[in-house]
Formats: C-alpha cells, sequence, structure tokens
C-alpha cells in the first residue's frame, strides 16, 4: 500500500539533504530517496570541502542568492552545533586577457560586497610564497571561505530527521507516474506517493529517464591533497585561491589541520553516465600531473607528496547555469540539478527556495534565469515511461 507524503525527494545530496530539512521543519511530511547512504562518495558533494564566494560571475542573481546561501550556512551552524564555515578568504589570480571581472566588480561593488582589486605587487608583499606573473591581475574577498562539505550534509541529514523526516538509503528509483494530485514513486524497496516530489538526482539524473530528460552532462573529474614543504600554505595564513589563464582554470584550498594543499580543475573532464565506472584517481598519469604542474606554476613548495587523491562527478548543463524549475508538464514535481561544478555553496539556499515553492508556492525570489525552457525542446523529454534501475 502507498504511503501518502507532503513531498518526495529523489535524491538526497546537498541539494536534496537541503531541502528535505527546511521542509521537515516547516512541518511538511518529507521523504527522502537516496540510491547511496549519504554523504557519500557516488556525487559531487564530497572531498571535505568546497569554496564560497560571494563576487560571483554571472550576474547579480548569482551574488544575491550567494549571499543569502552564507546567511543560511551560518544559520545552520548554530542550529547543528558544528563548524561547517572557514573565513580563509578566496584569492583571485587571472590572466586579463582571458578573464574578465569587471562586471563581476561592477555589481558586487554595488550589492555591498567587500572585495580588493590587487596589483601583482601586493599580492607578492601579502602572499612572498607565491609566484605571479606581472601581466596578471587580482582580487580578494575578505569574507570568503571554505565549506566543510560532508559535514554540511550531515548536519542537514540529522537535522532532517530530528524534525520528522524520513530517509531511504541505498534504495533505487525506478518509475515516476504523476497524476493530477499526487506522484507515486516506485522503488525497488516500495512504493511511496506524494502531493509534490523534488527530482535532485545529480550526476544521477539519467536514471530518471525517459520520464525527464535534461541536458546534463556529467564528466568525472580529480582533486588532489599534496603535502606542502612549508607553511605559508596554512589556513591560518594563507587562502583559498581560483587562478586561471589560457592553460585552463584551477581552484583549491589552504592546508587545514595538516590536510595538505588541496587543488582541482575546473575545465575539463572525462564523459561519465551512470552504470560506468568511475574510474579511480591516478588511473591516467595526468590525474597527478596536472595538478602538480598547477601547483608549482602558481603555489611554489606546496605539490610534495600526494596525500590522497579522489574523484568526484561534475553535472554541467550547456550554459553551466542551473536548472531550477518545475517539470514543465507537472506542477506538482520540481527539478533541481545541472549544477556544473560550482553550485555545493549555494545548497542551503537552493534547499530553501525548493521549500518555499512547495510551502508557498512561489520562489521567494526571482530565478527566471535558471528556468529549464531556455533549453531547446529538442533536449528535453518529457515522457512517463518505465525508469530503469
Amino acid at each position: 500500500m502507498r504511503k501518502l507524503y507532503d513531498v518526495i525527494i529523489v535524491g538526497a545530496g546537498s541539494m536534496g539533504m537541503s531541502a528535505g530539512y527546511e521542509l521537515s521543519r516547516r512541518g511538511l511530511k518529507t521523504l527522502l530517496i537516496d540510491a547511496f547512504d549519504p554523504p557519500h562518495a557516488q556525487g559531487s558533494h564530497h572531498g571535505d570541502t568546497r569554496l564560497i564566494r560571494h563576487v560571483y560571475s554571472g550576474g547579480p542573481d548569482y551574488v544575491k542568492l550567494a549571499l543569502r546561501a552564507d546567511e543560511l550556512w551560518q544559520e545552520l551552524e548554530g542550529v547543528s552545533g558544528e563548524k561547517l564555515l572557514e573565513r580563509t578568504g578566496v584569492l583571485n589570480l587571472f590572466d586579463p586577457s582571458v578573464y574578465s571581472y569587471a562586471d563581476r566588480f561592477q555589481y558586487s561593488a554595488e550589492l555591498g560586497v567587500p572585495f580588493e582589486e590587487l596589483s601583482t605587487e601586493q599580492v607578492r608583499d601579502r602572499w612572498p610564497s607565491l609566484r605571479v606573473p606581472d601581466s596578471y591581475r587580482a582580487m580578494y574577498e575578505p569574507n570568503a571561505g571554505l565549506l566543510y562539505s560532508d559535514k554540511c550534509v550531515t548536519a542537514f541529514r540529522k537535522l532532517a530527521l530530528q524534525t520528522g523526516a524520513r530517509l531511504l538509503t541505498d534504495t533505487f528509483v525506478t518509475r515516476i507516474e504523476p497524476s493530477a494530485s499526487f506522484v507515486t514513486v516506485h522503488t525497488d524497496k516500495g512504493v511511496y506517493a506524494a502531493s509534490s516530489v523534488i527530482l535532485s538526482a545529480g550526476a544521477w539524473f539519467r536514471t530518471l529517464e525517459p520520464f525527464v530528460r535534461l541536458p546534463i552532462r556529467a564528466v568525472r573529474k580529480v582533486v588532489g591533497w599534496f603535502e606542502p614543504g612549508t607553511t605559508a600554505y596554512d589556513a591560518d595564513r594563507f587562502p583559498g585561491f581560483t587562478f586561471g589563464d589560457e592553460t585552463g582554470g584551477y581552484y583549491g584550498f589552504p592546508s587545514v589541520g595538516s590536510s595538505g594543499v588541496k587543488i582541482g580543475r575546473h575545465d575539463t573532464g572525462g564523459k561519465w553516465k551512470p552504470g560506468e565506472e568511475l574510474a579511480p584517481f591516478g588511473t591516467a598519469p595526468e590525474d597527478e600531473e596536472d595538478l602538480r604542474r598547477a601547483l608549482d606554476a602558481f603555489l611554489p613548495g606546496a605539490a610534495g607528496r600526494l596525500l590522497r587523491g579522489s574523484v568526484c562527478k561534475y553535472e554541467h548543463t550547456p550554459d553551466e547555469h542551473f536548472i531550477i524549475d518545475r517539470h514543465p508538464e507537472h506542477a506538482n514535481i520540481l527539478l533541481a540539478g545541472g549544477f556544473s561544478g560550482h553550485g555545493f555553496k549555494f545548497a542551503s539556499v537552493v534547499g530553501e527556495l525548493l521549500a518555499n515553492r512547495i510551502e508557498l508556492g512561489r520562489w521567494g525570489r526571482e530565478i527566471e534565469r535558471f528556468s529549464v525552457s531556455r533549453f531547446s525542446a529538442s533536449g528535453i523529454s518529457h515522457s512517463q515511461g518505465g525508469v530503469p534501475s
């Protein structure tokens, strides 16, 4: 027999678990379903840390979302009693012939976000360990930093369960059947129904085809932690960082508690789809070599012994902007996906947006840019056929 909930969330990673907490604390009867046991290493949220920044590309909408997300992360810290956010600052180094920060400087300043534009001389004076080409420019955000991603998902999970949500782990969704009044979700462990459903399957959205087919491309990404040969890159004296030029875009973190300097690459990545093996770190020599080369170029002495490597998945949309919208044919089904490697920092506010839409019938802020309708009709399918495991 089907058990009726107010909301079922398919995919309980960062976005899904955030929404689950928001809904359950508002008194809605909420069921979360995940194919694994979050936090886990099968999606996009593991790897200990994620950057949180506020001076953001893509327009003022992103800046406003980042600021609201920051407020909600602070609230989550207070309620959970866990340290989730570190204000290490974030330094962005870039070749101005490749990357332009002019627009983001303008609208970030208008929104009151503190940041500093630095010359290469000022960068070297402040962080003498850095190697910066003379032609580069820099931007430093003192209030930016890092989030402990696994701890954030764990905090959402603990509080969601404490406020009445139910979580089904290691459970695969096999079919979704919508109707005007409720949605039935079939799984390999039972059948459940709810007035509303949120689909937040991350890189696993293809397992929900052909019910919904989104233009999301999943790719394999690698990150590495290296033992620095100097204390100059410790978190108490060095910020999070990004740097980019014609060779690519990289992001990284100072060494937190002897964890090592962490670095990853935002661009490139091999295609992956559910059912395929995700090749472990080190399968290809360039997994490590590429990261070492980038560290050697900008952070001399940082690329010591490899402490560990990891792989995760990005879920790219064609324009690398998010999908946050209702299903085109079913108003009681919401979509949240395509977070394109820069979404985790927004998980807290995405959960709030989804909860607002279900509880209040409105998103609570302008998010038209994330509409699924911006893609061509050929990129989206709304069939109600069976979903493979």
